[in-house]
């Protein structure tokens, strides 16, 4: 195969994949963004293509993995700051592409590309830190009776080559140069991406962003590639590549599980990190409800139309107790919520799915509609927040009421006391987030927040799940159906270990130790040592 020079132009939009660097037009049929504000096709069209490229794109990645897994974390934490320095020089050209996919407002555009480049940099800091190679040293001990010990060390090596799938809800921090892409390369392992069709020039964009930095760096071209495809086949080919050993993928449960089953029908199985589907159920005790029950009210339906609630962590349930402060929650909600108007959703198929998720709510018998937003004629693609209610027995008696509504939709249910929150929580699904409104000495505050940490990866108190912290204590993850993996996340340091396993080294010649396990420590990292950590 004759492969072309990598491009250095990344602002220049073809229509076309990259694979190894060099831009290849699919011919399995094309694919335009729409603009969700005016309705309008936005140029160029992607050629979408087929299982012949991805298998090209996989060998390569097989090749280029062989020698990119043993770049030093240096050489790997400089290629992660030229994306970043990449990204952040493409500017007004990259939000003005986004904001015409997707109709997201300057603001979270501009913040969202500046969470992108601080997942890159933070990823380069890791690997200079040197924590995640979780080196690990026994030594032997010759004179142990009745056997002696040998010598034995451990570090995390790479995976190999890894599958993402762009997200449709942040086209730059969950998308091209996201948290998964950004973690797996700094793990050492190559990376294809599969763009999502609702925004294929950001994902052009930044896909050049990504090859400029392979070639400056001279990494093997089968480093990083980029993927247009349409329909399951694509996305089925890519997890099922022999060459493939692990997927990152936010998206819905449906496309999530359909992912999880390709990836565990393999000769050889691989891991699938997948975010799926959560709810983030919020509980407001008696306490905070009779301090604040209408600021709380309104901080709700802040929450639930941020992002025209097309974010992972929106609030889609809350609990609060019966009452004279329920209702005064509830007014105030219905208040806010009268007073927004519809704002563009990311796709028409995201629009449809929410339309009849509330309309499911709608026809409830059990199911009461408080408010919906006004409508808003300039917006071709867009919905107004609905919020509905109903009491804890109809709750109960319905497993359907659990199911995630994508968008500025919500339920609030009345509930006895905290006991039954209790109660109601243990019977959840696995979630991203619960939220719990109380104090530290609340009753009940202590049982919530024991049944809170077995049902969701992050538990915040007095605030609002929509928002995530790009910081090493993060977890962004859950127990199912919040994630297909409930030991890992997707944003934070630990991403990293998703793409990294063990090995352990046995009396290895000491010239032939990997640097972070030699007794000189030349990385000069802190490595566990006879049970201790230090840095020795």
């Amino acid at each position: 195969m004759t492969v072309p020079t990598a491009t250095t132009q990344p602002t220049v939009l073809t229509g076309s994949s990259l694979i190894g660097g060099v831009s290849v037009r699919g011919t399995r049929g094309e694919v335009c963004a729409v603009n969700p504000v005016t309705g309008h096709t936005l140029t160029p069209a992607y050629g979408l293509v087929g299982v012949e490229e991805v298998d090209q794109a996989a060998e390569l990645a097989w090749t280029a993995f062989a020698s990119y897994r043993k770049t030093s974390p240096q050489a790997r934490a400089a290629f992660l700051e030229t994306i970043a320095d990449n990204i952040a020089a493409l500017g007004a050209a990259l939000t003005d592409r986004v904001i015409a996919e997707t109709g997201l407002p300057v603001p979270r555009v501009i913040g969202e590309t500046g969470r992108t480049v601080g997942q890159l940099r933070l990823f380069a800091a890791v690997l200079r830190e040197g924590n995640f190679h979780g080196a690990r040293i026994d030594p032997a001990q010759p004179d142990r009776a009745p056997l002696p010990r040998p010598d034995i060390r451990l570090r995390s090596i790479a995976l190999g080559p890894v599958a993402v799938f762009g997200a449709s809800n942040f086209p730059l921090a969950f998308s091209v140069a996201g948290g998964d892409t950004a973690s797996a390369l700094a793990a050492g392992c190559p990376v294809i991406v599969k763009a999502h069709s609702a925004h294929p020039g950001t994902s052009e964009l930044i896909g050049r962003a990504i090859s400029a930095a392979v070639a400056h760096h001279e990494l093997p071209i089968g480093v990083f590639s980029l993927l247009f495809g349409g329909g399951a086949s694509v996305g089925t080919a890519l997890v099922t590549h022999p060459r493939i050993k692990a997927v990152g993928f936010t998206g819905s449960r449906r496309g999530g599980l359909a992912l999880v089953a390709a990836a565990a029908s393999r000769p050889e199985p691989i891991p699938v990190y997948a975010e799926m589907s959560s709810i983030n159920p919020v509980f407001v005790l008696p306490g905070a409800l009779a301090r604040n029950a209408a600021g709380l009210g309104e901080q709700w339906i802040a929450s639930v139309v941020t992002g025209t609630g097309q974010l992972c962590t929106s609030p889609g349930l809350v609990f609060v107790p019966e009452g004279a402060d329920g209702l005064a929650f509830t007014a105030a909600a219905v208040a806010a919520a009268a007073k927004v108007s519809a704002a563009p959703m990311l796709t028409a198929g995201i629009k449809d799915a929410f339309d009849r998720g509330a309309a499911a709510f709608h026809d409830h018998a059990g199911v009461q509609n408080l408010a919906a937003g006004t409508p808003n004629a300039a917006v071709v693609v867009g919905a107004a927040p609905q919020i509905f209610a109903t009491d804890a027995a109809t709750f109960l008696a319905d497993p359907a009421l659990q199911e995630e509504v994508f968008g500025p939709a919500s339920l609030v249910v009345t509930v006895r006391d905290t006991i039954q929150m209790a109660q109601i929580l243990a019977g959840l699904e696995g979630q991203l987030t619960v939220t719990l409104h109380t104090d530290a000495d609340e009753p009940g505050s202590a049982d919530l927040l024991e049944a809170a940490e077995l049902r969701s990866g992050r538990v915040l108190f007095n605030g609002w799940p929509t928002g995530v912290e790009v910081v090493s204590a993060m977890v962004h993850g859950g127990p199912f159906p919040a994630t297909s993996n409930a030991q890992g996340t997707s944003v934070g340091t630990l991403a990293i270990d998703r793409f990294l396993r063990p090995v352990s080294y046995q009396n290895v010649p000491a010239a032939l130790l990997p640097e972070a396990l030699r007794d000189d420590n030349p990385l000069g990292i802190f490595r566990q040592h006879n049970g201790q950590l230090a840095r020795d």
